[in-house]
């Protein structure tokens, strides 16, 4: 049963029901406002799948720093004209693909904007439609950057409504013994990375140690 048990620290029903809700208002906007663009082939997709999963993040975990308006937008069309250049540059699809998402994910992460959605993003531009591959590098801002910019903006307008913190903003940080120079050694020791903010993290601990010696003190 333990595969059942919630996966996001802190999560609960109601903010797993709101984050269904805004990914269903910021897919269905998104959709209408890409449906008014002059898109010339009957193929030519009006949003593109890796969205689906930019909703995910932007709805259900917008505290993620992947979440984050900059990667989404970023992420999103950055790795497209990667995907782009890879399949116009390398013959074989094979290679084009994993290339492709590669080199999206060493981009995203030097620029600030990682975020997975953009790894199919990328693939996408390689393995799409015919109409995808006659866009070439249009694809990255039509369908692509329209579809971001629009999810974005519907996520701010949702999360700001539900009072919820979009485009995210840490904590204040506790009075603590702990320091920035404690987190950056003791992720070091750890030599993994998290899908946490460095001053979320460090809010957290704060916390955390506060309520440590509260209990500590009745004792």
């Amino acid at each position: 049963m333990n595969l059942f048990k919630p996966l996001l620290a802190g999560a609960n029903f109601t903010d797993r029901l709101i984050g269904c809700v805004g990914a269903t208002i910021g897919i269905a906007l998104t959709i209408i406002v890409t449906g008014g663009l002059p898109l010339t082939t009957a193929d030519f997709p009006l949003i593109v799948a890796p969205l689906g999963a930019s909703a995910v993040l932007v709805f259900a975990v917008p505290s993620s720093p992947l979440a984050q308006p900059w990667p989404v937008v970023g992420g999103n069309v950055i790795s497209s004209l990667i995907g782009v250049a890879a399949y116009k540059l390398i013959p074989e699809a094979t290679i084009a693909a994993g290339v492709a998402v590669g080199a999206a994910i060493l981009v995203m992460s030097l620029l600030r904007c990682l975020h997975p959605p953009g790894g199919a993003a990328a693939l996408t531009a390689v393995i799409g439609s015919e109409s995808i591959h006659l866009a070439g590098y249009g694809f990255a801002f039509a369908p692509v950057a329209i579809n971001s910019i629009a999810l974005v903006a519907v996520g701010l307008l949702f999360h700001r409504a539900t009072a919820r913190s979009y485009p995210h903003v840490p904590a204040p940080v506790p009075v603590s013994r702990l320091q920035h120079a404690d987190i950056a050694a003791a992720l070091g020791d750890m030599d993994e990375s998290f899908d946490i903010a460095r001053e979320d993290l460090e809010a957290l601990l704060s916390h955390a140690e506060r309520h440590a010696a509260r209990r500590e003190g009745k004792r």
